[in-house]
């Protein structure tokens, strides 16, 4: 017998705007770790191994750097108006949020999971653009 389970699928697109409306801030998944390749991403809503969660609790203000990803706690107590000052430009400041300033996105999955907004299971991210 083939073994089978059963999978929430949802578009990278609409995990951006479910995290981005929900949290107030810039998100695009598929920007970040260097910017990911069309494919899936596979998680599990609540992730039991919650140290997945990024270290720094800060990093360098510029756009593109070699330092990405934040603490989830990080992440959720910065608001993008604090940044903007270290940026010529929201659009830049934008892109820093979505290239640089980001966590673990298990933490968010979590997180969600915990305020009632996401129901337990396993989902796939569908990255394609």
């Amino acid at each position: 017998m083939l073994k089978t389970k059963t999978v929430k699928q949802v578009s990278v697109q609409d995990w951006d705007e479910f995290v981005s409306s929900t949290y107030g801030k810039p998100y695009v998944f598929q920007q970040q770790d260097g910017c990911k390749e069309r494919g899936t991403e596979e998680i599990t809503v609540p992730e039991v191994y919650v140290d997945c969660d990024y270290e720094e609790t800060e990093i360098p203000f510029e756009v593109n750097g070699r330092e990405m990803g934040v603490s989830f706690e990080t992440w959720l107590n910065t608001a993008p108006e604090e940044t903007a000052k270290h940026f010529g430009s929201d659009w830049e400041n934008n892109l820093f949020w979505e290239r640089n300033f980001y966590p673990e996105v298990r933490m968010i999955a979590n997180d969600l999971h915990s305020r009632g907004l996401l129901e337990p299971g396993e989902y796939s991210i569908v990255i394609d653009w």
